[in-house]
Protein backbone atom coordinates (compact mmCIF):
# COMPACT_ATOMS: atom_id res chain seq x y z
CA UNK A 1 0.00 0.00 0.00
CA UNK A 2 3.01 2.28 0.55
CA UNK A 3 2.63 5.45 -2.20
CA UNK A 4 -1.21 5.53 -2.21
CA UNK A 5 -2.40 8.96 -1.79
CA UNK A 6 -4.47 9.77 1.18
CA UNK A 7 -8.61 8.66 0.69
CA UNK A 8 -10.70 11.09 2.96
CA UNK A 9 -12.92 8.46 4.47
CA UNK A 10 -16.88 8.78 4.04
CA UNK A 11 -16.43 10.91 1.27
CA UNK A 12 -17.25 9.12 -2.08
CA UNK A 13 -17.00 12.46 -3.66
CA UNK A 14 -13.41 13.24 -3.42
CA UNK A 15 -11.90 10.93 -5.58
CA UNK A 16 -8.86 11.25 -7.61
CA UNK A 17 -7.80 9.69 -10.69
CA UNK A 18 -4.16 10.04 -9.74
CA UNK A 19 -5.44 7.80 -6.26
CA UNK A 20 -7.93 5.11 -7.66
CA UNK A 21 -4.44 4.58 -9.86
CA UNK A 22 -2.30 3.96 -7.07
CA UNK A 23 -4.25 1.31 -5.69
CA UNK A 24 -2.94 -2.08 -5.90
CA UNK A 25 -5.80 -3.98 -6.62
CA UNK A 26 -7.03 -6.08 -9.86
CA UNK A 27 -9.30 -3.65 -10.67
CA UNK A 28 -7.10 -0.49 -11.37
CA UNK A 29 -3.78 -2.76 -12.62
CA UNK A 30 -5.20 -5.05 -15.38
CA UNK A 31 -5.62 -1.80 -17.52
CA UNK A 32 -3.60 1.30 -16.16
CA UNK A 33 -4.18 3.27 -19.15
CA UNK A 34 -7.68 3.24 -18.73
CA UNK A 35 -10.48 4.44 -16.35
CA UNK A 36 -11.47 1.12 -14.39
CA UNK A 37 -15.35 0.51 -14.65
CA UNK A 38 -15.06 -3.39 -14.85
CA UNK A 39 -14.98 -5.59 -11.40
CA UNK A 40 -17.51 -5.46 -9.04
CA UNK A 41 -15.16 -3.57 -6.36
CA UNK A 42 -15.97 0.46 -5.64
CA UNK A 43 -13.58 2.61 -5.16
CA UNK A 44 -14.65 4.02 -1.99
CA UNK A 45 -12.24 3.41 0.97
CA UNK A 46 -13.60 1.28 3.69
CA UNK A 47 -16.17 2.03 6.39
CA UNK A 48 -14.43 3.46 9.25
CA UNK A 49 -15.81 1.02 11.49
CA UNK A 50 -14.04 -1.90 9.49
CA UNK A 51 -10.59 -0.04 9.31
CA UNK A 52 -10.79 0.66 12.96
CA UNK A 53 -11.43 -3.44 14.08
CA UNK A 54 -8.68 -4.69 11.54
CA UNK A 55 -6.66 -2.13 12.95
CA UNK A 56 -7.21 -3.48 16.54
CA UNK A 57 -6.49 -7.05 15.45
CA UNK A 58 -3.27 -6.26 14.49
CA UNK A 59 -2.72 -4.34 17.84
CA UNK A 60 -3.10 -7.52 19.35
CA UNK A 61 -0.04 -8.67 18.26
CA UNK A 62 -1.31 -11.94 17.81
CA UNK A 63 -2.06 -13.48 14.20
CA UNK A 64 -1.79 -17.25 15.55
CA UNK A 65 -4.75 -19.65 15.60
CA UNK A 66 -7.63 -17.88 16.73
CA UNK A 67 -10.10 -18.78 19.33
CA UNK A 68 -13.44 -18.67 18.02
CA UNK A 69 -16.34 -20.65 18.11
CA UNK A 70 -15.58 -21.03 13.87
CA UNK A 71 -14.10 -24.24 15.37
CA UNK A 72 -17.56 -26.10 16.07
CA UNK A 73 -19.48 -23.73 13.36
CA UNK A 74 -19.77 -20.26 14.53
CA UNK A 75 -18.04 -16.91 15.40
CA UNK A 76 -18.38 -13.81 15.81
CA UNK A 77 -19.45 -12.51 12.32
CA UNK A 78 -21.51 -15.65 12.01
CA UNK A 79 -23.13 -14.37 15.26
CA UNK A 80 -23.19 -10.85 13.07
CA UNK A 81 -24.62 -12.93 10.26
CA UNK A 82 -27.79 -14.15 12.25
CA UNK A 83 -28.55 -10.76 13.80
CA UNK A 84 -28.60 -9.21 10.75
CA UNK A 85 -30.90 -11.65 9.00
CA UNK A 86 -33.51 -10.96 11.78
CA UNK A 87 -32.95 -7.38 11.69
CA UNK A 88 -32.73 -6.29 8.01
CA UNK A 89 -35.05 -8.69 6.41
CA UNK A 90 -37.04 -10.46 9.20
CA UNK A 91 -35.35 -13.85 8.61
CA UNK A 92 -34.97 -15.94 11.61
CA UNK A 93 -32.30 -18.40 11.11
CA UNK A 94 -29.94 -20.66 13.68
CA UNK A 95 -25.93 -20.35 13.99
CA UNK A 96 -25.67 -24.00 13.25
CA UNK A 97 -26.98 -24.25 9.57
CA UNK A 98 -24.83 -22.27 8.67
CA UNK A 99 -21.43 -22.61 6.76
CA UNK A 100 -18.45 -20.63 6.42
CA UNK A 101 -16.71 -20.06 3.30
CA UNK A 102 -13.82 -18.34 1.12
CA UNK A 103 -15.98 -16.52 -1.34
CA UNK A 104 -19.71 -16.64 -2.83
CA UNK A 105 -18.48 -19.26 -5.86
CA UNK A 106 -16.79 -21.43 -3.56
CA UNK A 107 -20.28 -22.34 -1.85
CA UNK A 108 -22.23 -22.36 -5.02
CA UNK A 109 -19.54 -24.74 -6.52
CA UNK A 110 -19.75 -26.90 -3.39
CA UNK A 111 -23.43 -27.24 -3.26
CA UNK A 112 -23.05 -28.19 -7.42
CA UNK A 113 -20.37 -30.73 -6.83
CA UNK A 114 -22.03 -32.42 -3.87
CA UNK A 115 -26.08 -32.25 -4.89
CA UNK A 116 -25.48 -32.64 -8.57
CA UNK A 117 -24.72 -35.18 -11.51
CA UNK A 118 -22.97 -34.58 -14.75
CA UNK A 119 -26.32 -34.11 -16.85
CA UNK A 120 -27.92 -32.40 -14.94
CA UNK A 121 -29.79 -29.30 -15.69
CA UNK A 122 -29.60 -25.50 -13.80
CA UNK A 123 -31.72 -23.03 -14.54
CA UNK A 124 -30.51 -19.83 -14.22
CA UNK A 125 -32.16 -16.20 -15.23
CA UNK A 126 -29.91 -14.71 -18.33
CA UNK A 127 -27.49 -12.73 -18.60
CA UNK A 128 -25.77 -14.20 -15.79
CA UNK A 129 -22.87 -13.31 -13.65
CA UNK A 130 -19.93 -15.41 -15.63
CA UNK A 131 -18.57 -17.62 -12.94
CA UNK A 132 -22.66 -18.96 -12.66
CA UNK A 133 -21.83 -20.00 -16.25
CA UNK A 134 -18.14 -21.41 -15.58
CA UNK A 135 -19.49 -23.67 -12.38
CA UNK A 136 -22.53 -25.56 -14.38
CA UNK A 137 -19.86 -25.93 -17.17
CA UNK A 138 -16.90 -27.19 -15.02
CA UNK A 139 -19.42 -29.67 -13.10
CA UNK A 140 -21.13 -31.21 -15.95
CA UNK A 141 -24.13 -29.95 -15.73
CA UNK A 142 -26.96 -28.26 -18.28
CA UNK A 143 -27.78 -25.14 -18.56
CA UNK A 144 -31.25 -23.87 -18.53
CA UNK A 145 -31.52 -20.53 -19.01
CA UNK A 146 -34.98 -17.95 -18.65
CA UNK A 147 -33.82 -15.05 -20.61
CA UNK A 148 -34.64 -11.83 -19.61
CA UNK A 149 -37.11 -9.59 -21.43
CA UNK A 150 -37.03 -5.94 -21.28
CA UNK A 151 -39.97 -4.31 -21.20
CA UNK A 152 -42.12 -0.94 -19.41
CA UNK A 153 -44.38 -3.20 -17.24
CA UNK A 154 -42.13 -4.40 -14.46
CA UNK A 155 -40.97 -1.79 -12.00
CA UNK A 156 -37.61 -3.27 -12.88
CA UNK A 157 -37.35 -2.99 -16.35
CA UNK A 158 -36.97 -6.41 -16.66
CA UNK A 159 -38.99 -9.42 -16.52
CA UNK A 160 -38.82 -13.37 -16.99
CA UNK A 161 -40.99 -15.74 -18.98
CA UNK A 162 -41.84 -18.24 -16.20
CA UNK A 163 -44.77 -20.44 -18.25
CA UNK A 164 -41.89 -21.19 -20.78
CA UNK A 165 -39.58 -22.47 -18.46
CA UNK A 166 -42.51 -24.43 -16.96
CA UNK A 167 -43.05 -25.98 -20.32
CA UNK A 168 -39.47 -26.25 -20.62
CA UNK A 169 -38.92 -28.55 -17.43
CA UNK A 170 -41.85 -31.03 -17.98
CA UNK A 171 -40.14 -31.73 -21.00
CA UNK A 172 -36.31 -31.17 -20.00
CA UNK A 173 -36.43 -31.75 -15.80
CA UNK A 174 -33.64 -29.50 -13.64
CA UNK A 175 -32.05 -30.51 -10.58
CA UNK A 176 -31.15 -26.91 -9.62
CA UNK A 177 -32.53 -23.39 -9.46
CA UNK A 178 -29.15 -21.19 -9.25
CA UNK A 179 -30.61 -17.35 -8.36
CA UNK A 180 -28.61 -14.34 -8.28
CA UNK A 181 -31.02 -12.91 -5.64
CA UNK A 182 -30.67 -9.38 -6.67
CA UNK A 183 -30.17 -10.20 -10.09
CA UNK A 184 -26.17 -9.28 -11.84
CA UNK A 185 -26.14 -8.17 -14.18
CA UNK A 186 -29.31 -6.51 -15.02
CA UNK A 187 -30.33 -5.22 -11.00
CA UNK A 188 -33.20 -7.03 -11.10
CA UNK A 189 -35.24 -6.77 -8.15
CA UNK A 190 -37.13 -10.12 -7.39
CA UNK A 191 -40.19 -9.24 -5.97
CA UNK A 192 -42.64 -11.09 -3.47
CA UNK A 193 -44.71 -12.23 -6.32
CA UNK A 194 -41.80 -13.71 -8.18
CA UNK A 195 -40.27 -15.68 -5.36
CA UNK A 196 -43.49 -17.23 -4.78
CA UNK A 197 -44.05 -18.41 -8.30
CA UNK A 198 -40.03 -19.50 -7.88
CA UNK A 199 -41.00 -21.21 -4.95
CA UNK A 200 -43.95 -23.15 -6.46
CA UNK A 201 -42.02 -23.91 -9.46
CA UNK A 202 -39.30 -25.43 -7.19
CA UNK A 203 -41.71 -27.45 -5.06
CA UNK A 204 -43.81 -28.70 -8.60
CA UNK A 205 -40.07 -29.75 -9.90
CA UNK A 206 -38.11 -30.61 -6.86
CA UNK A 207 -35.56 -28.20 -7.42
CA UNK A 208 -32.76 -27.31 -5.08
CA UNK A 209 -32.39 -23.91 -4.92
CA UNK A 210 -29.26 -21.82 -4.50
CA UNK A 211 -29.69 -18.59 -3.71
CA UNK A 212 -27.17 -15.71 -4.24
CA UNK A 213 -27.93 -12.81 -2.49
CA UNK A 214 -24.75 -10.87 -1.99
CA UNK A 215 -25.98 -7.69 -3.91
CA UNK A 216 -29.00 -7.89 -1.47
CA UNK A 217 -28.20 -4.96 0.75
CA UNK A 218 -27.30 -2.93 -2.76
CA UNK A 219 -31.35 -2.64 -3.14
CA UNK A 220 -33.01 0.78 -3.82
CA UNK A 221 -36.44 2.09 -2.38
CA UNK A 222 -38.38 1.28 -3.30
CA UNK A 223 -37.83 -1.93 -3.86
CA UNK A 224 -37.44 -4.31 -1.21
CA UNK A 225 -35.18 -7.39 -0.56
CA UNK A 226 -36.51 -10.69 0.30
CA UNK A 227 -34.89 -13.84 1.51
CA UNK A 228 -35.44 -16.80 -1.19
CA UNK A 229 -35.83 -18.89 1.79
CA UNK A 230 -38.60 -17.02 3.61
CA UNK A 231 -40.72 -18.49 0.33
CA UNK A 232 -38.78 -21.86 0.12
CA UNK A 233 -36.91 -22.78 3.54
CA UNK A 234 -36.51 -26.25 3.26
CA UNK A 235 -34.88 -26.54 -0.35
CA UNK A 236 -33.02 -23.51 -0.73
CA UNK A 237 -29.35 -22.90 0.65
CA UNK A 238 -28.41 -18.79 0.95
CA UNK A 239 -25.42 -17.41 0.40
CA UNK A 240 -24.23 -14.12 1.55
CA UNK A 241 -20.99 -11.77 1.89
CA UNK A 242 -20.20 -8.38 2.79
CA UNK A 243 -18.03 -7.95 -0.29
CA UNK A 244 -20.07 -6.22 -2.61
CA UNK A 245 -21.97 -3.52 -0.24
CA UNK A 246 -19.12 -2.99 2.31
CA UNK A 247 -16.09 -3.59 -0.77
CA UNK A 248 -14.66 -6.15 0.83
CA UNK A 249 -14.31 -8.90 -1.90
CA UNK A 250 -10.01 -9.62 -0.97
CA UNK A 251 -11.33 -10.20 2.71
CA UNK A 252 -12.18 -13.83 0.92
CA UNK A 253 -15.67 -14.23 3.73
CA UNK A 254 -18.64 -15.31 2.82
CA UNK A 255 -21.67 -17.21 4.36
CA UNK A 256 -23.96 -19.97 3.47
CA UNK A 257 -26.56 -20.81 5.42
CA UNK A 258 -28.52 -24.46 4.23
CA UNK A 259 -32.41 -24.59 4.99
CA UNK A 260 -31.69 -27.98 2.86
CA UNK A 261 -31.29 -30.55 4.57
CA UNK A 262 -30.39 -33.20 1.60
CA UNK A 263 -27.21 -30.24 0.89
CA UNK A 264 -26.45 -29.67 4.52
CA UNK A 265 -25.56 -33.41 4.52
CA UNK A 266 -23.88 -32.95 1.37
CA UNK A 267 -21.58 -30.53 2.63
CA UNK A 268 -20.90 -32.20 5.85
CA UNK A 269 -19.90 -35.76 4.13
CA UNK A 270 -17.07 -33.86 2.63
CA UNK A 271 -13.80 -33.79 3.93
CA UNK A 272 -13.07 -31.89 7.63
CA UNK A 273 -9.87 -29.98 6.03
CA UNK A 274 -11.09 -29.86 2.34
CA UNK A 275 -12.11 -26.00 2.14
CA UNK A 276 -9.56 -24.48 4.23
CA UNK A 277 -11.06 -21.78 6.90
CA UNK A 278 -12.42 -18.49 7.29
CA UNK A 279 -9.34 -15.89 7.18
CA UNK A 280 -9.48 -14.28 11.05
CA UNK A 281 -8.80 -10.72 9.39
CA UNK A 282 -11.72 -11.50 7.12
CA UNK A 283 -13.65 -12.78 9.95
CA UNK A 284 -12.72 -9.39 12.07
CA UNK A 285 -13.80 -7.37 9.01
CA UNK A 286 -17.44 -8.54 8.35
CA UNK A 287 -18.02 -8.71 11.57
CA UNK A 288 -17.70 -5.35 11.94
CA UNK A 289 -19.37 -4.82 8.95
CA UNK A 290 -22.48 -6.08 9.80
CA UNK A 291 -22.30 -5.09 13.37
CA UNK A 292 -21.28 -1.37 12.70
CA UNK A 293 -21.63 -0.67 8.96
CA UNK A 294 -24.68 0.21 8.30
CA UNK A 295 -24.22 4.07 8.70
CA UNK A 296 -21.60 4.07 6.33
CA UNK A 297 -23.88 1.62 4.08
CA UNK A 298 -26.82 3.95 4.03
CA UNK A 299 -24.80 6.76 2.60
CA UNK A 300 -22.73 4.64 0.16
CA UNK A 301 -26.21 3.58 -1.03
CA UNK A 302 -27.61 7.28 -1.18
CA UNK A 303 -24.30 8.26 -3.17
CA UNK A 304 -24.93 5.00 -5.73
CA UNK A 305 -28.81 6.12 -6.51
CA UNK A 306 -27.33 9.52 -7.42
CA UNK A 307 -25.11 7.94 -9.52
CA UNK A 308 -27.37 5.41 -11.64
CA UNK A 309 -29.51 8.70 -12.39
CA UNK A 310 -26.59 10.72 -13.25
CA UNK A 311 -25.99 7.56 -15.51
CA UNK A 312 -28.78 7.75 -17.29
CA UNK A 313 -28.55 11.77 -17.89
CA UNK A 314 -25.17 11.47 -19.29
CA UNK A 315 -26.00 8.27 -21.86
CA UNK A 316 -28.81 10.60 -22.74
CA UNK A 317 -26.51 13.02 -23.63
CA UNK A 318 -23.52 11.49 -24.97
CA UNK A 319 -24.38 8.18 -26.21
CA UNK A 320 -28.50 8.11 -26.99
CA UNK A 321 -27.76 5.02 -29.22
CA UNK A 322 -27.31 3.48 -25.91
CA UNK A 323 -30.18 1.73 -23.86
CA UNK A 324 -29.99 1.55 -20.41
CA UNK A 325 -32.26 1.00 -17.58
CA UNK A 326 -31.12 2.46 -13.75
CA UNK A 327 -30.56 -1.51 -11.94
CA UNK A 328 -33.09 -1.45 -8.83
CA UNK A 329 -29.94 -3.38 -6.95
CA UNK A 330 -26.63 -2.94 -7.42
CA UNK A 331 -24.23 -0.62 -8.94
CA UNK A 332 -23.95 -2.03 -12.30
CA UNK A 333 -25.22 -0.87 -15.36
CA UNK A 334 -26.11 -3.18 -18.44
CA UNK A 335 -25.87 -1.48 -21.31
CA UNK A 336 -27.50 -2.71 -24.44
CA UNK A 337 -24.98 -1.04 -27.29
CA UNK A 338 -26.43 -2.79 -29.90
CA UNK A 339 -27.40 -0.17 -32.06
CA UNK A 340 -23.71 1.04 -32.41
CA UNK A 341 -21.89 -0.26 -35.11
CA UNK A 342 -19.58 -2.60 -32.16
CA UNK A 343 -20.01 -5.67 -33.03
CA UNK A 344 -20.34 -8.91 -30.38
CA UNK A 345 -18.10 -7.06 -27.73
CA UNK A 346 -18.26 -3.12 -27.45
CA UNK A 347 -16.10 -3.10 -24.44
CA UNK A 348 -13.13 -3.77 -27.23
CA UNK A 349 -14.40 -0.23 -28.56
CA UNK A 350 -14.88 1.50 -25.18
CA UNK A 351 -11.13 0.35 -24.32
CA UNK A 352 -9.96 1.82 -26.93
CA UNK A 353 -11.01 5.13 -25.85
CA UNK A 354 -10.15 4.23 -22.37
CA UNK A 355 -12.87 2.50 -20.38
CA UNK A 356 -12.61 -0.65 -19.31
CA UNK A 357 -15.92 -2.23 -18.98
CA UNK A 358 -16.70 -6.29 -18.45
CA UNK A 359 -17.55 -7.39 -21.43
CA UNK A 360 -21.06 -8.32 -22.39
CA UNK A 361 -20.04 -11.92 -23.78
CA UNK A 362 -18.67 -13.50 -21.19
CA UNK A 363 -22.35 -13.08 -19.76
CA UNK A 364 -23.47 -15.84 -22.23
CA UNK A 365 -25.46 -15.47 -25.15
CA UNK A 366 -27.99 -12.91 -24.15
CA UNK A 367 -24.42 -10.61 -23.12
CA UNK A 368 -24.22 -9.86 -27.18
CA UNK A 369 -23.98 -6.71 -27.84
CA UNK A 370 -23.89 -5.72 -24.34
CA UNK A 371 -21.50 -4.17 -22.03
CA UNK A 372 -21.47 -3.81 -17.86
CA UNK A 373 -20.43 -0.38 -16.46
CA UNK A 374 -19.40 -0.07 -12.78
CA UNK A 375 -20.93 3.18 -11.36
CA UNK A 376 -19.51 3.22 -8.08
CA UNK A 377 -16.97 5.72 -8.00
CA UNK A 378 -17.22 9.42 -7.65
CA UNK A 379 -19.61 11.42 -10.01
CA UNK A 380 -16.54 13.36 -11.44
CA UNK A 381 -14.80 9.95 -12.72
CA UNK A 382 -17.96 8.72 -14.21
CA UNK A 383 -18.77 11.78 -16.15
CA UNK A 384 -15.00 11.33 -17.19
CA UNK A 385 -15.97 8.03 -17.87
CA UNK A 386 -18.93 8.89 -20.19
CA UNK A 387 -16.97 11.30 -21.99
CA UNK A 388 -14.63 9.08 -23.17
CA UNK A 389 -16.95 6.29 -24.42
CA UNK A 390 -18.81 8.88 -26.62
CA UNK A 391 -17.87 8.64 -30.47
CA UNK A 392 -15.39 11.06 -31.65
CA UNK A 393 -16.05 13.78 -33.95
CA UNK A 394 -16.09 13.07 -37.50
Amino acid sequence: MGGCVTQPAYDFESISLEWLHSKPGAKWHRTPDAIAAWVADMDFAPAPAITAALTGAIATGDLGYPDWRSIVGESGATDAFVDRCERRYGWQINASDTREFNDVVQAIQLVLHTCTSPGDGVVVHSPTYPPFLNSIETTGCRLVPIPAQRTESSPTGWAFDYDALESTLRGQPARVLLLCHPQNPTGHVFSDDELRALAALAERHDLLIISDEIHADLTYSPHVHRPMALFAPDRTVSIHAASKAFNLAGMRYAIAHFGSQVARKAANALPEHLLGATNLMGAVAVEAAWRDGDEWLAAVLAHLDRQRLLLAELLAEHLPQVKYVPPAATYLAWLDCRALPYGDDPSIKFLERGVRLSEGPNFGSEGIGFARLNFATSSTVLREIVARMRPLAA
